[in-house]
């Protein structure tokens, strides 16, 4: 069981001192920012993706629509 140090605080890992456990946090909250901003462009990437491809399609959406209304207004009775 690892020894608590002088100050009753946990034990550094491996033995290291506390600055280079603060820069190893550091670092991987650096890396975990990287990856953050990583996900987010790529959201972001295929987001507008999704938005040009439903710009393509919608006018042919919006053709059919008007297609059956026509329809509908065609057989229509009053």
């Amino acid at each position: 069981m690892p020894e608590r140090s002088e100050n009753g605080d946990e034990p550094e890992e491996s033995g290291q001192p506390k600055a280079r456990n603060k820069q190893a946090k550091r670092k991987t909250q650096e890396e975990r920012d990287a990856e953050r901003r990583r996900r987010r462009v790529m959201f972001l990437r295929e987001l507008n993706e999704a938005k040009e491809l439903r710009e393509r399609v919608q006018p042919r959406r919006a053709r059919a629509a008007r297609m059956r209304q026509a329809m509908r207004m065609r057989t229509f009775r009053w």
